[in-house]
């Protein structure tokens, strides 16, 4: 997934990149000041402006977001105090140049505190956050400020063409979308609902890794481990030596409802101590409780909504997105759920009959068994199991010879590893991505490994984004969390993990080839529904024959993935997929049931589990069997990340992926001209044309084909 901050994604919204040249003189000369001792407040020095992490302490970030708000609030007012006529020059262009300290120090800061959250670190985000809302609610309720905006809006928008009407209509909506034209008595109670969500965000985003560790299952013995493989086995030895050692053993738990391990895990016993680790691991059964969390954001969202003149959260959130409203939302997962029911029954009831056959008639099948049996049943009818692939799927020819060289392909790029730019871990690497004719594209870092200051889940992000007019290439990077291998051995990964480092370098080249004048419209910056898109379709790579026996080679041998095990991975890719769009299905259709409810409906803390059972149940989507990817309890996306009443949309982009991915097969997967038109039309636009528009350049589409999505998934 490409995770943003609420700060982060206002930063995108509304704040540019270079500093006014006529900014107040009182604001500048702070920051020159606290410059001499902050590295943070004064440009690194380093190529493209990386981060130097090398002389980057904890404690130099808040002092440094402090003196850059002071800086764009000088900014600001010197907009403000503009005695000319409001234009696009002096107010828009002017608003755009602005917050370039702050936009800088905030992506950084971001950065760690997702990826290497250390107690410094933690500490200055408990102070940091509360500042950023501040700041926020000052910013966007600045009516002296938004009467500027609103002139050029109304008197000189028809003038403008591209990017600069674009940004303009980008700037004013989202003035708009934030309160700028509510009632005096409404922009206080919205500024107020603005600071505690983001003060209850911050307490979700800080439980979740708390509770995700302290469910950590400890084993004593080596054969409660029976059906892992040695390696497997070897990982857990070394997680329990990590995590203090409180057993010989422990199983560490990811941040998704399924756990990957049960697949392998012969000792039932485990496997539901693992499962009820996974689901009760912050729901009130232990000492971690997020649902008091939950429902008071879901009640001040409602609010928020209703103060916005929405009938609810949910359909002011999607009014900014291409679904438009949750009638349409709805409708395009109803379509989903009618189809994909009757096929998950027949695949749970076959697992379970498979499961009969093997330990009595009697024995009922628990979600904790699914995919043990699931992948039994896999390993007789193709003779293959996941682990037989392992070998072949090594974390650095993955990369260099998977992703990189499918890049190479598709749009002509190059990547050339360097040593010299600094890092936060020692475990990244950085590498210089180079366009076909030699030119530098972007900078693009890794880190890959698992660790206990990082949170779950992948992403992508930047330390600076793409703009024309600031002469910024993009400084652009991937999370992820790989069990790293024992000291002198290969990470190798399972095929999802593969399938997941090719999704968010997708996320990454939608940054690295952006080709946008302003920042505010570049790369990422677009709705949920759409920011999916290239990095699902990206996965598509994985498996195109050509890309796969490039990377898909013996960590010892360097054989290429034999034929005969590579058409059994291949054709039983979609084996038993029902799970997989079922889970997605219920994680969103819990998000939207939360965000459809008026503040007299959102149930208390004690009453947050019942209720999302009843919303599951109305859905047709209530099965033990395949329970959400996320329940209401630790679904970071929505209580923590920018996803609220927008989960919906990995669905809604994979359709879009599927249908881009079947344009390219059409045209030749990777044939440069077919990778150069899908960058000219989609990766290089951001934001400067409406959504559906890019897509239909494009494909040639008019809406997205679903069909698409049940092909892909071997439903249909």
């Amino acid at each position: 997934m490409m995770k943003k901050t609420q700060y982060a994604l206002l930063i995108a919204l509304f704040a540019g990149t270079v500093t006014l040249a006529h900014a107040a003189v009182k604001g500048q000369k702070k920051v020159k000041k606290a410059a001499v001792t902050n590295p943070l407040l004064r440009p690194s020095g380093l190529p493209y402006g990386a981060p130097n992490f090398k002389v980057i302490k904890d404690t130099d970030y808040l002092p440094a977001i402090e003196a850059g708000i002071k800086q764009q609030r000088a900014e600001i007012a010197a907009i403000v105090n503009n005695k000319q006529t409001p234009t696009f020059a002096n107010t828009i262009l002017a608003y755009e140049q602005s917050g370039r300290t702050l936009d800088r120090v905030t992506s950084i800061f971001f950065c760690v505190t997702e990826a290497n959250k250390t107690p410094g670190i933690a500490a200055a985000e408990e102070k940091v956050i509360p500042l950023l809302t501040d700041w926020e609610n000052e910013l966007s309720f600045n009516q002296k400020f938004f009467k500027r905006i609103k002139y050029v809006y109304d008197h000189e928008l028809n003038k403008l063409t591209g990017e600069d009407k674009k940004l303009t209509e980008k700037i004013y909506k989202g003035f708009v979308r934030s309160g700028a034209l509510l009632s005096p008595e409404k922009m206080a109670r919205m500024q107020e609902i603005n600071k505690r969500i983001a003060t209850l965000q911050q307490d979700f985003g800080s439980i979740i890794p708390k509770a995700t560790n302290a469910a950590t299952v400890w084993l004593q013995n080596e054969s409660d481990l029976a059906g892992l493989s040695a390696a497997d086995i070897a990982q857990c030895k070394k997680d329990a030596e990590a995590l203090g050692g409180k057993a010989p053993y422990c199983i560490v738990i990811t941040n998704t409802t399924n756990q990957p391990i049960l697949t392998n895990i012969a000792n039932r016993e485990t496997r539901r101590k693992v499962f009820e680790a996974s689901i009760h691991r912050v729901d009130g059964t232990n000492e971690f409780n997020a649902f008091p969390i939950v429902v008071e954001i879901a009640k001040l969202r409602a609010e928020k909504g209703k103060l916005m003149g929405y009938d609810n959260y949910a359909n002011y959130s999607l009014s900014n997105t291409m679904a438009g409203n949750t009638t349409k939302a709805y409708s395009f997962l109803k379509s989903l759920i009618a189809k994909y029911r009757p096929i998950a029954d027949a695949e749970s009831k076959a697992i379970e009959e498979y499961a009969q056959s093997k330990e009595g008639a009697d024995f009922k099948l628990q979600p904790y068994d699914r995919f043990f049996y699931s992948a039994k049943m896999k390993k007789e009818k193709f003779n293959f199991s996941d682990d037989d692939v392992k070998p072949y799927f090594n974390v650095d020819s993955v990369l260099v010879n998977g992703v990189f060289y499918a890049a190479h392909r598709a749009y002509g790029l190059n990547f050339r590893q360097r040593f010299d730019l600094p890092t936060y871990h020692k475990d990244m690497k950085v590498y210089d991505v180079l366009d076909k004719d030699g030119k530098q594209l972007a900078l693009f870092y890794t880190d890959y490994f698992r660790r206990p200051t990082k949170r779950g889940g992948a992403w992508m992000s930047s330390f600076a984004k793409q703009s024309r007019l600031r002469g910024q290439i993009p400084v652009i990077y991937n999370v992820m969390n790989i069990a790293k291998a024992p000291e002198g051995q290969p990470t190798l990964l399972t095929w999802d993990e593969t399938s997941t480092m090719f999704h968010e370098f997708g996320h990454a080249l939608h940054g690295i080839l952006s080709n946008c004048k302003y920042n505010t419209l570049s790369g990422t910056a677009v709705a949920r529904d759409f920011v999916e898109f290239p990095s699902q379709f990206n996965e598509s790579f994985a498996a195109i024959p050509e890309v796969l026996d490039h990377y898909a080679k013996h960590y010892k041998t360097g054989e290429i993935l034999p034929a005969d095990l590579k058409e059994k991975m291949l054709n039983s890719m979609n084996f038993h997929s029902a799970y997989s769009l079922g889970e997605n299905l219920a994680a969103t259709c819990l998000d939207m049931a939360w965000h459809v409810l008026p503040v007299e409906q959102v149930p208390n803390a004690d009453g947050a589990k019942a209720f999302e059972q009843k919303a599951l149940s109305e859905v047709g989507l209530l099965d033990s069997q395949i329970p959400p990817r996320y329940s209401t309890s630790y679904f970071n996306h929505v209580w923590g990340g920018g996803y609220a009443a927008g989960y919906y949309s990995y669905l809604w982009t994979e359709v879009l992926a599927d249908n881009v991915a079947a344009t390219f097969k059409e045209r030749g997967a990777l044939k440069l001209s077919t990778g150069t038109d899908f960058r000219n039309k989609v990766l290089s636009r951001g934001n400067t044309l409406p959504l559906m528009q890019i897509f239909t350049d494009f494909t040639g589409l008019k809406e997205p084909r679903t069909e698409d999505l049940l092909k892909a998934r071997g439903l249909e």
